[in-house]
């Protein structure tokens, strides 16, 4: 299995409104100008954002909020979207740049502009219009706001119907935005989409969310309510979406896997690559410093081998970590138990390097039977700390389950990774504006999480040699995505080529690059936020120990990176520099 889960947390500043608004009501643009403040900028803003994607309120269980909308995935409605976007953006920037850094506003500040300005430079994308892949398009994600649908009250029953009763026009608006995309040139690679018809057409089978949201209510009314809905209007809709995808979109999709396959697919690029890792890096920067990172690891890697493995080719051996019983589990239990004792060794060792430490313990549980699809993921502890957070790991198949990734995935997810960051964020209370507790930027939190790994290595946390060579193939995983992400979309790499390359400097199994492969052709400019994340860091990092000397503090470099929430690397920088600045400065007399 990979070893990670894939953060889709870009909408979850979403969760923020729950502290902020008691209603849910629009912001017209022509209000936005009037805000007086950087604070109420943010307020309106969160607004907004909710009301764009009311489905959110649902998801997070925030109270006061009707559950009767879908995303209005309209291009009348995004256009809409767009001009509150650009009033909120022309707002920030008429108020003054925060001046004194770390401060409640310069940290709210930098995350409105950072998101807006990336949203506005994104827009080239038209992703509405071709985002219709196995990984992307809507079927992934909307049909489950009905497996967690209010249902106690007849109000709450009656919302659930108005929003079923949506289904339909959502999908037909879906076949109208691709239509119009093919017209302009727009489309997602045909390979991606092949199998979009086959998932579609699971939701006709008996056991689907929409059907399942009728199970859920003991009210017969109610579930005969559902399914005439299904019945007469989704299961038609369904039919008519996987008919369109097989008989209309796929005869016209691209061949090509790269972005640039589609209009202004350069720019488009560029523009996600900055979005994702909020850093400025072109695609030949990001290119030759994989390469750089690759070259790196791999020595790393052959070092350990040579060592320890009597000094095996790295390619083989990296394909044997996978299949050799003797780095395999022989059970589930033995999958949990050693996941539990490394948790258990790491936790005390955080003291050694950090002074801002959450109160919320996280633990360790196995996937469900119905979510096991991953190796590792991570589920938030509470903003108060009293509910820890929760790090599920996949124990199925273990005989096909490599012991080798099992720690450094347990400490990007955990300690120090992503648990101890994120709820930080969470616990920094009226410190910062929500926004910064919950807004998560893949740069930031990805980098964070991948430096963990590194840092595990420095609290000598990984007990085997074995356990160096997971740690080193998934830092090489990381780095193979710089090169493979920019290669393929930038300059002209096959499928083929990139599965070899990533099978050649990586011990993930074959299965997960393949799918791998076809997330970064799905998702443009996302892989690389991690490595290019960790790489801002440590450089930050070198730099305060170069600049200070002796009087570099490493618990205190990790609490300048860690004390804002999830910030901007950029502001990351700003942040060090400032302690650096600050430490250098001459007592006063």
């Amino acid at each position: 299995m990979t070893t990670e889960t894939v953060h889709y947390r870009a909408t979850c500043a979403l969760i923020l409104a729950a502290v902020l608004i008691s209603g849910c009501q629009v912001t017209p643009p022509e209000a936005v100008a009037k805000q007086a403040s950087v604070e109420s900028i943010a307020d309106a803003y969160v607004e907004a954002l909710l009301n764009r994607y009311p489905s959110m309120a649902t998801s997070y269980a925030l109270p006061g909020f009707r559950h009767d909308q879908l995303f209005d995935n309209s291009q009348a409605a995004l256009q809409r979207w767009h001009d509150q976007e650009d009033a909120f953006l022309g707002a920030v920037r008429a108020q003054a740049a925060p001046s004194k850094i770390g401060t409640r506003d310069w940290i709210t500040y930098g995350f409105l502009i950072e998101s807006l300005s990336a949203s506005r430079a994104t827009r080239v994308c038209q992703k509405a219009l071709w985002e219709t892949s196995t990984t992307t398009a809507w079927h992934t994600g909307l049909p489950f706001i009905f497996d967690i649908q209010p249902l106690v009250t007849n109000a709450d029953r009656a919302d659930a119907l108005t929003r079923l009763r949506a289904v339909a026009g959502y999908i037909n608006t879906e076949i109208e935005n691709l239509t119009l995309g093919l017209a302009q040139g727009y489309s997602s690679p045909r390979l991606t989409v092949t199998e979009v018809p086959e998932q579609v057409r699971a939701l006709l089978q008996p056991d689907n969310p929409f059907l399942n949201m009728g199970k859920r209510s003991d009210n017969p009314l109610f579930q005969d309510a559902v399914q005439r809905e299904y019945e007469q209007s989704i299961q038609p809709a369904l039919n008519r979406f996987a008919d369109f995808i097989e008989t209309q979109y796929l005869p016209k999709a691209r061949e090509d896997i790269a972005i640039s396959g589609n209009p202004n697919g350069a720019q488009c690029y560029t523009a996600l690559v900055r979005a994702f890792s909020t850093l400025p890096a072109t695609p030949a920067e990001i290119h030759r410093s994989g390469l750089a990172q690759m070259a790196s690891i791999r020595g790393e890697m052959r070092e350990v081998i040579d060592t320890h493995f009597d000094g095996e080719a790295t390619e083989t051996f990296l394909r044997r970590i996978n299949q050799d019983p003797q780095f395999t589990f022989e059970n589930e239990q033995a999958v949990l138990d050693f996941s539990v004792a490394a948790l258990a060794r790491a936790r005390p060792k955080m003291d050694a390097v950090f002074d801002l430490l959450p109160k919320a313990e996280v633990l360790i549980k196995p996937y469900p039977d119905f979510a096991a699809s991953g190796s590792g993921e991570y589920h938030s502890s509470s903003e108060d700390g009293s509910r820890p957070g929760i790090y599920y790991i996949a124990v199925s198949e273990p005989q096909l389950r490599t012991q080798a990734t099992q720690q450094s995935t347990l400490y990007h997810e955990t300690y120090p990774g992503h648990h101890l960051q994120g709820a930080i964020a969470l616990e920094l209370g009226d410190a910062v504006h929500p926004i910064a507790r919950y807004l998560f930027n893949a740069g930031y939190g990805e980098g964070w999480a991948l430096y963990s790994e590194r840092l595990a290595d420095e609290l000598n946390l990984y007990d085997r040699p074995l356990d160096r060579i997971g740690l080193l193939s998934d830092q090489g995983a990381r780095a193979a995505r710089l090169v493979i992400d920019t290669g393929i979309h930038t300059l002209g790499w096959s499928r083929s080529q990139a599965v070899t390359y990533m099978m050649n400097n990586c011990g993930w199994s074959r299965f997960d690059i393949e799918n791998e492969i076809n997330r970064y052709i799905s998702w443009p400019g996302q892989a690389n936020a991690y490595m290019l994340g960790m790489l801002e860091i440590k450089r930050l990092r070198a730099l305060a120990e170069a600049q200070l000397g002796d009087a570099f503090n490493l618990k205190t470099f990790h609490r300048r990176v860690l004390e804002n929430g999830s910030v901007t690397l950029p502001m990351v920088a700003d942040s060090i520099s400032d302690w650096i600045e600050s430490s250098q400065a001459p007592a006063p007399n």
